[in-house]
């Protein structure tokens, strides 16, 4: 199974790298910023770098938009796997178009409730992992992970 990582940098690429025993074992590249830290630990792996800062940059969007949608039909993807936040939303909305399956790991730093990202991309994900029983409360289809 192909799968195609997609994750902001800092505490969102921290999260993606933690799941390194389920994405090693399978064919991979990742989608990320450009930065020192993701340049030093994705040395030997595929990556393309989306466009940056996502954050409420609607030109970034609609290019992370066209990103995503020459990255999937390259890669062909089976599973798009997504920590956030900004980056997510294009990838994950377009791989569930196409037919992927979409998982997204919720920040540990969420306790009450999904954030925005995870909240826009709700309905193209198959799966949702959060890391609090009060989230997985509000969200009864979420399931609870510890990482």
């Amino acid at each position: 199974m192909k799968v195609l990582l997609v994750c902001s940098t800092g505490g969102h690429f921290e999260t993606l790298n933690d799941l390194s025993p389920f994405w090693q074992q399978r064919d991979r590249c990742w989608v990320t910023f450009s930065s020192r830290s993701t340049e030093t630990a994705l040395a030997t792996e595929r990556v393309y770098h989306a466009y940056s800062p996502t954050n409420r940059n609607l030109i970034n969007l609609v290019r992370n938009f066209g990103l995503a949608w020459r990255i999937l039909s390259q890669e062909r993807p089976k599973l798009v796997l997504s920590s956030g936040a900004g980056v997510a939303v294009p990838f994950l909305i377009l791989a569930k178009l196409w037919g992927c399956q979409t998982a997204f790991v919720e920040a540990i730093t969420r306790v009450e409730q999904l954030s925005l990202s995870a909240r826009l991309t709700l309905p193209f994900i198959d799966a949702l992992y959060v890391r609090w029983p009060q989230l997985q409360n509000r969200y009864p289809k979420a399931m609870l992970i510890t990482v």
